[in-house]
This record gives structure tokens, C-alpha cells and sequence, in this order.
């Protein structure tokens, strides 16, 4: 049964059996809320010719959801302990999520970050409100003051934030570096005197798990997509080329992402941290190949008026970044050999070389992905070194 309140103390690196916790699914799925909601508003960007500024606002809005996602769970990893009152504080920020979510579609169409800096402060205060528990519960000075320093760094750049609001139109993306930079020093300033003790197989988890999810709204996403296109089109001959491209992409995805054990990649905090920003990359690129596939069904029904090239951009390069991603954060640590480390990198460069294939552009990125698979799976099963090594 849970308890009412228990103290708010650092859990140990070392415990066994560290499992992401019912609470911690539960909040993956609300903020892929935010997720689709942002994939739904770039779909619509492109398609109407404004590719710039959609990839511009997604982004931003995927970094915001991306960043307070990622700030709960390494915090979660460390200090989780399931009480009454952190899960209501947990259950505040899943509401800041959703409002954050309700204000995607102003900040697209009419470059209005008011609901969303709404919905990302609740988060983050929430979460700073947390900090500041620990720090009256733990009885090491040195732990106190990191802290302190996270909960003070925190609301500092919440602060700072209103500027996006109240600075003109063509300077928001100026202000918006300038802050996301703030909001990622936190961290590194809060930590230099002492870790965190996050768990690295929890951290793993919880990573591959919203990676999950995110690809699970891609498939969700495109076949919503088709099946519209089929439905008031009967454009299934069209479609049925990027609906098995785009399947063979994302389970590519899944699998090269899963292949290598990420968790032990995770020894230190200076691994930690690139490993778990480096994540932007892959979360996002992730999310946007579901909204590629949409862009490319809309295409081939004549909704979107772009040409076959940007179509089959939105799902190519996506693709290729998840793959030079997941190869610069972990995967190349447990490759032996050239011929290993080269195949990542070498599918990326032909997947985008699949751009100008013309309306078999989808289908053929998603072979070479497929191939990118088998040609991992045997390079592995013939070097002796590298099943070794894993």
C-alpha cells in the first residue's frame, strides 16, 4: 500500500531489480500526447509548403516536451519513492504535459508560445518543487546543495523564458537557444560537486521504452494516414509501396536501436550526460519519421502540395539521422572492426540516396534498412570478437 509520506532520499546505484514503475509508463503515455500533437502540426506544415518554419517549431516544442521528460526521469531514477504526495506532484506535471499539448497547434499556426510556456512552467516548477524535498530530507551537505542548485536553477530559467513571449517574432529562435543552453548547464552546474545516483539499467529502460512509444505513434500515425487515403481516395496502389516501406523503416528502427546494450554504455555521469542529450537526437528523428510517412501518403493522394522529392525527404532524412544517432551514441562502442563500424553510417548515406527514387522512395529506404538489419545480424554471427564482447 502506498504510503502518505516518506522521505525524499537518494536510492542506491546499486540496487538490484530497478524496473521502471507503473507511474513511469504511465506518464511515458501522456506526454506522447504532446508527441503526436507536434508530429500532427509539422505533418500540416509541410504539406501546406512551409517546411522551414514547421521544422523550425517542431523542434522547439519537441525539445520542450523532450527536456521535461528527460529532467523527470533521471531525477525519478535517483530519488523515486512512490509516496502520496510525489505522485501527485508526478501527476501535476503529467497536466503541464497536457496543457503544453493543447497549446501545439496556436504555436504552429499562429507563433503563440503562451500555452506552451503555460504548460512547460508547471512541469518544471513541479519538478523543482521536488529538488527542494530532497534537500530538506537528505542529511549530506554536499547533497543539499546540489539540490538546491538544481531546484534554484530550474525556476531561474523559467524566468528567463518569458522572454520568448514578449521579444519580437524574428528574435524567439535567438532567445530560444540562448535558453535551452541555460536549462541543459543545470544539470552540469548542479552535479559538478557531486552525482546524482541515477541506476543505469533503470535509465536504459526508461529510454527504451519512450523510444518504444514514439515509434509505436509513428506506425499509429502512418496508418491512420493510409487508411484515410485508401478510404476516400482508393489510392491503394499508391500507398501500398510506402505503407510496407515504411513498416520495414520502423521495425529497422527498433531493432538497431535494441541491438546493442545500452546500459553499459552508462558508467559516469560525463557518459550519462551525452548519452542522454544525445537522445534528442534519436527521439526526435524518431517521431518525425511517422510524420514523414504521413506527408508521403498525403502526397500520393494529392493532399499536400509539395513534389515527390520533399515527400520523400520528410521520411529519409529522419531515417537517417535515427541511424547516425544510434551509432554515435552507443552502438559503435560495441562494433569490431570496419566492416561493423561501417554499417550504420554507410545505411544512412543510402537512405538518403533513396530520396530520388521517386514514388518507390519510401519503399527503398525501407530495404535498405531492412539490409542494414541482416547485414548487422551476419557481420555479428561470422566475428567471433564481437559476440565476445556482448
Amino acid at each position: 500500500m502506498t504510503q502518505p509520506f516518506l522521505p525524499l532520499t537518494s536510492r542506491s546505484r546499486e540496487e538490484s531489480h530497478r524496473a521502471s514503475t507503473p507511474l513511469e509508463l504511465f506518464f511515458d503515455l501522456c506526454f506522447v500526447v504532446a508527441v503526436a500533437q507536434a508530429g500532427a502540426e509539422l505533418v500540416h506544415a509541410v504539406a501546406e509548403g512551409h517546411a522551414g518554419s514547421g521544422v523550425v517549431n517542431y523542434a522547439m516544442v519537441f525539445w520542450a516536451i523532450w527536456w521535461a521528460w528527460m529532467n523527470f526521469t533521471w531525477f525519478a531514477s535517483a530519488y523515486d519513492n512512490d509516496d502520496v504526495l510525489y505522485r501527485v506532484v508526478t501527476l501535476v506535471q503529467i497536466a503541464g504535459v497536457l496543457v503544453l499539448a493543447a497549446g501545439v497547434s496556436r504555436a504552429f499556426e499562429d507563433h503563440d508560445f503562451t500555452v506552451v510556456y503555460i504548460g512547460y512552467v508547471v512541469m518544471r516548477l513541479a519538478l523543482s518543487s521536488q529538488w527542494l524535498r530532497a534537500a530538506h530530507h537528505t542529511t549530506d551537505p554536499t547533497e543539499r546543495t546540489m539540490c538546491l542548485r538544481y531546484a534554484g536553477g530550474v525556476v531561474a530559467c523559467q524566468v528567463g523564458w518569458v522572454a520568448l513571449l514578449l521579444v519580437p517574432e524574428n528574435a524567439r529562435l535567438w532567445v530560444f537557444l540562448v535558453m535551452a543552453l541555460a536549462e541543459m548547464a543545470v544539470p552540469m552546474y548542479a552535479e559538478k560537486d557531486v552525482n546524482s545516483e541515477w541506476h543505469p539499467h533503470h535509465i536504459a529502460e526508461r529510454y527504451g521504452l519512450f523510444t518504444i512509444i514514439v515509434l509505436g505513434e509513428s506506425i499509429a500515425a502512418a496508418t491512420v494516414a493510409v487508411k484515410s487515403g485508401v478510404t476516400e481516395n482508393d489510392a491503394l496502389r499508391e500507398l501500398l509501396p510506402i505503407a510496407a516501406g515504411g513498416l520495414l523503416i520502423v521495425f529497422a528502427a527498433w531493432w538497431i536501436y535494441f541491438v546493442a546494450p545500452a546500459h553499459d554504455r552508462l558508467a559516469d555521469n560525463h557518459k550519462g550526460f551525452l548519452w542522454g542529450y544525445g537522445h534528442f537526437l534519436i527521439f526526435t528523428s524518431a517521431a518525425a519519421i511517422g510524420a514523414g510517412l504521413e506527408i508521403a501518403v498525403e502526397q500520393a493522394v494529392g493532399k499536400a502540395h509539395i513534389s515527390t522529392l520533399a515527400a520523400s525527404s520528410a521520411v529519409t532524412i529522419p531515417t537517417a539521422v535515427f541511424l547516425l544517432s544510434v551509432w554515435l551514441l552507443h552502438a559503435r562502442y560495441f562494433k569490431v572492426g570496419i566492416a561493423q563500424q561501417a554499417v550504420l553510417p554507410g545505411s544512412a548515406f543510402v537512405v538518403l540516396m533513396c530520396t530520388f527514387a521517386g514514388h518507390w522512395a519510401v519503399f527503398a529506404a525501407g530495404l535498405a534498412a531492412a539490409a542494414t538489419v541482416a547485414l548487422g545480424v551476419t557481420l555479428t554471427a561470422t566475428n567471433p570478437a564481437t559476440r565476445a564482447a556482448r
